[in-house]
């Protein structure tokens, strides 16, 4: 067994060198390759030097925590980077997940250690003043994968607790209504002019910061780079600074140079008529154990013993008929359950694109008013809908003969029809492929078209792998490119390959792709960058293929 590798889980602040920890600048240099978002990449691109690089997008964190392990499981030395701290909307939790997901332990898994830096509600506070000198909370508007209805629950506690609140990611292109609906449940408790920071890009080039008020911020520009901080009951502006009292004023006098009470009368219960003892003197009972207590009690328990006054609570609680029993079910479900999201496509068949009107009415069955249907231009439709039960789900629909695909960055093989099945020779193939790689985890979603014959009329050659069966052998093309203005099709690397040899090349292809790919990386620029796939060399200009006798045998 190789030596085994280590995962830094990096949080370097807000993004200035100045800012980060001496820890994190050491764990970057010892790093063999550093996995992370594209701005946060960039951010710590001066103190980079041979480490190999893998920039994802935005919504790749997922890929980002895999890769990393799979790298750090081969013995290397690999560092996760994120903004911030890594344990506060970062990296960390996710990269545990995947871990844990894979049987890992701290014994004999690979080494992890989390490097912590400043989050964004310390760096983007210290910008406003003392904002946070008092109780604080975080609070993420994102309600991709929160429930929206959780996350007003937690508004509208912080708001009624009366904590200083960090919104992070509190508006996009998409979510405009989430900051709108936080700034409506915080007025119900706290007066329109209560200051409120708003700290865009903390400590980078592009730095922005406003002062503002409760009733006021959503007239100000706020979007995925904003932090916003909003003041409690007490918090008030000075010179353009956001400031928190640590205590109340009947605490301690502001303004004098002797204080009426001195630090160890401060404390006393008599200065104190907030707290939970109202400003009395609290009193030690006589009996400091539940058995001393008890056996003041006696063996028949006078009205107020400890166990009729836990029976009377468990009959506010449970219902009188529930006093005595030893297991008792709850009075109410909790607040909040998770209910489960299953995505999936769905259609009648690989070349059957034909649904009946029973399979129809089913899958409305199935997906209820709640569910979403989108077409894809796979030829499949995508569902997505809340279940307690995805294994019920999923036999109902394919009791009537449909076939389920798993959707995201998965191997999707897309065919013709096949003439409604007169020019099925090559079904088998098709058959063969799905079964072996269909619906296979890839670093990036990638298409096989498969068609039944040289007109190609579905496309074959416009996606990452296509084939045609043409004159009783198989057309291999790779590396299609599908959009923008240098769209092309694929290279023809091979003509009259055998069933078999397509059937082993394929799975080849695709296996290489899953083992040498980076994280979002898209099949053409793949194999751009490594220049051979599977014995096939890459060309940077597709040669231009000569067509005859397209519907020929």
């Amino acid at each position: 067994m190789g030596a085994k590798g280590k995962l830094l889980l990096i949080g370097f602040g807000p993004g200035h060198e100045q800012h980060m920890t001496g820890r994190a600048r050491e764990a970057i240099a010892e790093s063999d390759s550093i996995i992370g978002y594209n701005t946060y990449v960039d951010l710590v691109k001066p103190l980079l030097t041979d480490q190999a690089i893998i920039r994802t997008g935005m919504t790749e964190e997922v890929s980002r925590a895999q890769e990393a392990v799979r790298q750090a499981e081969e013995g290397k030395t690999v560092a996760v980077i994120s903004s911030g701290d890594a344990g506060v909307y970062g990296m960390a939790g996710l990269v545990y997940e995947v871990l844990i997901e894979k049987g890992w332990t701290e014994q004999e898994g690979v080494e992890v250690e989390i490097i912590p830096g400043i989050s964004a509600i310390n760096s983007c506070a210290s910008l406003l003043g003392a904002p946070i000198m008092h109780d604080a909370c975080t609070i993420s508007l994102s309600d991709h994968l929160t429930p929206w209805e959780l996350i007003k629950a937690r508004l509208d506690a912080a708001g009624k607790a009366d904590f200083v609140i960090a919104l992070y990611n509190p508006k996009s292109g998409r979510r405009t209504r989430q900051i709108e609906e936080a700034q409506r449940i915080l007025l119900q408790y706290r007066s329109a002019e209560t200051p409120v920071g708003l700290v865009k890009s903390a400590y980078r080039e592009r730095q922005h910061i406003v002062m503002t008020t409760l009733g006021e911020m959503l007239e100000h520009e706020i979007g995925m780079l904003t932090t916003v901080i909003i003041g409690n009951g007490s918090t008030f502006m000075y010179d353009g600074k956001m400031i928190t009292p640590r205590g109340y004023q009947k605490k301690y006098t502001l303004g004098e140079a002797k204080q009426a009470l001195r630090p160890h009368q401060r404390l006393k219960p008599e200065h104190e008529p907030w707290a939970l003892h109202q400003g009395e003197e609290e009193v030690e009972p006589a009996s400091s154990s539940l058995q001393e207590l008890a056996e003041e009690a006696g063996p028949e328990p006078a009205r107020g013993s400890l166990r009729e006054l836990a029976e009377e609570a468990l009959s506010l609680l449970h219902g009188e008929e529930n006093v005595g029993k030893r297991d008792v079910e709850p009075a109410s479900e909790s607040l909040f359950r998770q209910e489960t999201v299953f995505e999936f496509a769905i259609s009648p068949g690989l070349a059957n694109k034909k649904f009946s009107a029973a399979q129809m009415q089913l899958i409305g069955e199935v997906i209820g008013d709640k569910g979403e249907i989108e077409y894809t231009p796979d030829h499949q439709m995508k569902v997505t809908m809340k279940t307690g039960d995805a294994a019920q789900v999923t036999a109902e629909l394919e009791r009537e003969g449909l076939l389920l695909h798993p959707v995201g960055d998965v191997v999707t093989i897309k065919a013709c029809d096949f003439c409604d099945g007169d020019k099925g020779e090559s079904l088998p193939q098709l058959d063969e492929i799905f079964r072996s790689i269909g619906g296979e985890p890839v670093p990036k979603r990638l298409t096989i078209g498969f068609n039944g014959c040289g007109m190609a009329c579905y496309g074959a050659p416009t996606n990452d792998i296509g084939i045609i069966y043409r004159k009783k052998a198989f057309d291999l093309f790779l590396g299609a490119k599908t959009t923008g203005r240098n769209a092309h099709v694929g290279q023809l690397v091979a003509e009259g390959m055998s069933k078999e040899q397509l059937v082993a090349t394929v799975i080849k292809v695709v296996r290489d792709f899953q083992q040498r790919g980076m994280p979002n990386e898209r099949f053409h620029k793949f194999f751009k960058r490594v220049q051979v796939v599977a014995g096939y060399q890459y060309r940077d200009v597709p040669e231009p293929i000569a067509v005859d006798n397209v519907c020929g045998d």
